[in-house]
């Protein structure tokens, strides 16, 4: 298969500072989009994934997987979107697509495994996949989006993961004008969680441990903030929400939450991956009905009702904008949580 050279930002070790290095894209096949990116969205995977925390990283790696930019070239069978418009690509860009999973819009839970945006089996080129932190991207059309025209598209970036993580399960569990939804932590995710639970109608609790957070949650659109460290208030909102989102990323004791939880409720991890501990109380789950779930990302039709919902209601992530250059100094600030909510870069800075 032909291939192009293409500048992108990798790392070529799991100790290594990310740098500028050359990577192939394959040329347009008859149902690609090729992509000139725009902007790209920083996510804590990126950073895991490029250092191996998780294990499994092949290097080169080109991390970046909330991607926007414009169409500059499709292949002859491609009917989905046209040279000049906008598009965007997300955590996924294949699926095997004859899976049940797939075949319900599912691709994130394909039994055969997605193709993850980096760092996932290229079938086209035998190598792994390269992520958005590139001037182009080849992607097939079933896995590109379309993007609302209304909205800054440098803050839709952090939509392609931030966003859809905290959609998917704001949708699986039907939140809507009548629900209470509580949010446990103020991040990435959780900001885009208050914003989309709140687009939805929902009465939106921020949990947090640092009172310090309590005006800007408001500001996001939370109706009330209530400090978990703080017994008194726990208990205050003992047995009242639908639906918690916990976007914490470290171990952390989910049994208070699940205190909060009403007859029916769920919460709901997307930030953590690994044991609970201390151990999960089944007392509280079994005589109240209440369950603990995991949600990761969403399928491609889900992603683009968020984009559509979030280009109707005006939503969008609150970002801070870098320079591909001043990634690894991003990456130790994220580790400090230090960014309010989501680093974009601006892919125009690799051209220089």
């Amino acid at each position: 298969m032909e291939t192009k050279n293409t500048k992108a930002f990798g790392a070529a070790a799991a100790d290594a500072s990310l740098k500028e290095m050359h990577i192939e894209r394959r040329q347009v096949t008859p149902k690609d989009i090729e992509i000139e990116i725009l902007y790209c969205g920083v996510c804590h995977s990126d950073l895991h994934t490029a250092r191996n925390d998780w294990g499994g990283t092949i290097y080169p790696v080109v991390p970046g997987h909330e991607i926007v930019g414009r169409v500059t070239k499709v292949g002859n069978e491609v009917t989905k979107l046209k040279v000049g418009d906008l598009a965007a690509v997300g955590c996924l860009v294949d699926s095997c697509r004859e899976c049940d999973s797939c075949q319900h819009d599912l691709e994130q839970y394909c039994l055969n495994g997605f193709t993850g945006t980096y760092n996932g089996p290229d079938k086209h080129l035998g190598l792994q996949t390269y992520g958005g932190y590139s001037e182009k991207v080849v992607v097939d059309e079933h896995f590109v989006l379309k993007v609302p025209t209304n909205l800054n598209l440098a803050a839709v970036a952090p939509l392609l993961c931030a966003g859809i993580t905290t959609w998917s399960p704001l949708r699986h569990w039907k939140v809507g004008k009548n629900s209470k939804v509580a949010v446990v932590g103020l991040g990435g995710l959780g900001h885009m969680a208050i914003k989309l639970a709140k687009g939805l109608g929902a009465e939106v609790t921020l949990f947090s441990r640092t009172p310090g957070k309590s005006q800007d949650a408001k500001e996001l659109g939370a109706d009330a903030v209530v400090i978990s460290t703080d017994a008194e208030q726990m208990k205050s909102v003992k047995g009242k929400f639908d639906l918690i989102i916990d976007t914490v990323p470290y171990v952390h004791d989910i049994n208070p939450y699940v205190a909060t939880l009403n007859i029916n409720g769920t919460h709901v991890l997307v930030g953590y991956l690994g044991d609970l501990n201390p151990m999960l109380n089944s007392v509280p789950m079994i005589l109240g009905r209440k369950s603990v779930a995991g949600s990761v990302i969403g399928g491609i039709a889900e992603t683009q009702e968020m984009l559509d919902f979030c280009g109707k209601h005006n939503i969008v992530s609150e970002i801070e904008m870098i320079k591909m250059q001043d990634i690894n100094t991003a990456y130790e600030r994220m580790l400090k949580s230090d960014v309010r909510y989501r680093f974009v870069i601006d892919m125009a800075s690799l051209k220089k």
